[in-house]
């Protein structure tokens, strides 16, 4: 008999994420068979794949302009043969926005993918190309939503709400918050790692990466988060602008004449690091760069990082503990140490030596406030989510 395996799928504007894992029980970090990505979807696409020790397994080039089916095709076929010895049963998909409706992981058919389409202007860089994975799969197969969304539903109606009139909010117009399944898995994890004492307390954890933002919690429950109607929001990122005052938006209208899309282009594709930079959006390009242009574009990374830390903490009463995870948050000891400077009158006080070992503790025993660095596991949070389903 074939061993039950559960496949995860993230996708993106230029590609699609994977991750495959054994399913006979509820999945662990153990039971990750293999993962990696379809990249450069559109435009040169390849294939890449590691087996569980993180040794290659393929890295080959598709047809090029390959779309998101075509890609996803050639991933399953590589999949069947590559683990012959399993059956998918299910396949979880990472789902940005579910808007009001979705505060839970949920099997998809017809009324959930009409749903999710119409959340699409909510999540336009994402949104489509998960509903494109999903239309690509096997109609036999169970396939499972799981969002983005859906960690933040704690927060009160205070947090969530914009000072806009009462109609508009009733149509659904609030702050969201997204990056949910990166601080559940954080907050799953957080008892063995800081203890369970300071788990339960007051932690910010600030993830990272090509999208950055950060989340207050209390009790190992969403408070806040510096993200809000969209993925737009918050802290500047690789190519998204973060916090923005709405009249810039009128003024490029009014001002420039630009369109709705050519506005979406800029705030989505040219801001953040690329634009303020000039040069590029990888932050490893940027902190090696004398260019005072990248300079710049690191600072203010840092800058509000540190400002949004003061916020979360205000919300929640103080910090007792900062969390750093994803890409950047993970793998970069130097914006790790400079927010931390700028955090040294929250108590934190760091030890630069476990800093570069990347910790997981990168603060002094002395610190009042504990600064610690924690990998993240979206596609291990969607697997368990979509066993759940696939078990009840």
């Amino acid at each position: 008999m074939s061993d039950p395996a559960i496949l995860v799928l993230n996708a993106g504007s230029s590609s699609i994420k994977f991750a495959l894992f054994a399913s006979g029980a509820e999945p662990s970090r153990h039971d990750r068979l293999c993962d990696g990505e379809c990249v450069g979807i559109g435009h040169e696409p390849r294939l890449m794949a590691s087996d569980h020790r993180g040794m290659p397994l393929i890295s080959r080039n598709l047809p090029l302009r390959a779309t998101h089916e075509e890609a996803l095709a050639i991933l399953l076929d590589w999949l069947s043969q590559e683990f012959s010895q399993t059956e998918l049963v299910a396949v979880g998909h990472r789902v940005v926005h579910g808007g009001r409706v979705y505060t839970e992981p949920v099997r998809i058919d017809d009324a959930v993918v009409e749903n999710l389409r119409r959340l699409v202007p909510l999540a336009p860089l994402h949104q489509p190309h998960h509903l494109a994975t999903i239309a690509s799969m096997h109609p036999d197969v169970l396939q499972v939503a799981c969002f983005d969304t859906a960690f933040h539903r704690t927060q009160s109606a205070i947090e969530t709400m914009y000072a806009l009139p009462r109609a508009l909010s009733e149509e659904g117009i609030r702050r969201y918050g997204f990056h949910g399944l990166s601080y559940e898995y954080i907050a799953s994890v957080l008892p063995e790692i800081v203890g369970s004492t300071l788990a339960e307390g007051r932690v910010v954890v600030a993830h990272l990466g090509s999208g950055a933002s950060m989340c207050a919690m209390y009790r190992r429950k969403s408070v806040a988060t510096t993200m809000g109607f969209t993925a737009l929001d918050g802290l500047p990122m690789a190519q998204r602008c973060g916090a923005l005052d709405p009249g810039v938006v009128l003024y490029l209208m009014q001002e420039k004449g630009m369109s709705a899309a050519a506005i979406a282009d800029v705030l989505y594709r040219q801001s953040g690091l690329l634009g303020v930079s000039g040069i590029s959006d990888d932050m490893q390009v940027l902190l090696t760069s004398n260019d005072e242009h990248g300079r710049a574009a690191v600072d203010l990374f840092v800058y509000r990082i540190a400002r949004e830390l003061g916020s979360l903490a205000a919300v929640v009463g103080g910090l007792d503990a900062l969390v750093f995870t994803a890409g950047i948050g993970e793998n970069e000891p130097e914006i790790r140490r400079r927010v931390c400077e700028h955090a040294a009158w929250l108590g934190i006080a760091i030890d630069n030596e476990a800093n570069e070992r990347h910790g997981p503790r990168i603060t002094s025993e002395s610190s009042k406030t504990s600064a610690w660095v924690i990998p993240t596991d979206e596609d291990l949070m969607i697997a368990r989510h979509t066993w759940a389903v696939l078990s009840a």
